[in-house]
């Protein structure tokens, strides 16, 4: 066992390390105009599986899963009472482990932030919003096919408490897609002259955001518009004028 999590460990560490260097030796040839090294099948194999590996903090035993992509790390902690009136925060991670959760859009957001020394478009209380509506509605979609498993059932036992928490996300998102309203997030100035922006709907550009993992620049690439300058700022702003609707 101890052989085999060191093998996985070090093959983690080499492709790693091949990433870097294939990041590094990539943008070099793309500043001069060369073709991109590194384009074969083992090479893209070895960057998928370092783009997937997770952080060491959280253990050996998840190993790189490229179908899963991305993973970021986080520290879960609880709280504890310590002494008569007090208490304090503790690390409450598997054997003083941390956590990994599956990167996603808003994560791409904050570093692209950070990149350029600009603000977070969205407030950490927006982006917990956009998460839930995410889990829930994910989730909400896969009960379908437990749903069918159950017909035939009674309604007690695990069937009648699956369905009270089915139920009950049906109606907080419902809630939050109310939040999200009926309006429109842009909608093109000159109409019938043939350009190729489109109406956007809130509800389509936060779902393209939560649901579909896109960036503000990619929503608006999907719908035809452009990325850059006041059509970005006003989409960043309806949708976290949305998003802090959504939060309740």
């Amino acid at each position: 066992m101890a052989i085999q999590t060191a093998g996985r460990e070090f093959d983690a560490a080499v492709a790693r390390a091949l990433a870097v260097k294939m990041q590094v030796v990539g943008d070099l040839a793309r500043v001069f105009g060369q073709p991109e090294p590194f384009a074969s099948d083992a090479d893209r194999v070895a960057r998928l599986k370092a783009a997937a590996t997770v952080p060491a903090s959280c253990g050996p035993e998840i190993i790189p899963a490229p179908a899963r992509g991305a993973a970021v790390r986080f520290t879960p902690v609880s709280v504890q009472p310590r002494g008569a009136d007090g208490y304090e925060v503790q690390h409450a991670g598997y054997r003083g482990r941390d956590a990994a959760r599956a990167a996603d859009v808003f994560d791409r957001i904050e570093a692209s932030a950070r990149r350029s020394r600009s603000a977070m478009p969205f407030s950490p209380g927006q982006i917990e919003a956009a998460r839930r509506y995410r889990g829930m509605v994910e989730r909400h979609d896969a009960g379908g096919i437990k749903l069918a498993s159950l017909e035939g059932r009674g309604a007690g036992g695990s069937g009648g408490d699956f369905m009270d928490a089915y139920l009950s996300e049906a109606r907080e998102i419902a809630r939050m897609r109310a939040a999200i309203g009926s309006g429109m997030a842009m909608v093109p100035r000159r109409r019938g002259s043939g350009g190729a922006a489109r109406a956007v709907s809130l509800r389509a550009a936060v779902d393209a955001l939560c649901l579909d993992d896109l960036t503000p620049g990619e929503v608006l690439r999907r719908f035809g518009w452009s990325e850059y300058g006041a059509n970005r700022d006003a989409l960043r702003r309806v949708l976290a004028e949305a998003l802090e609707r959504m939060r309740g």
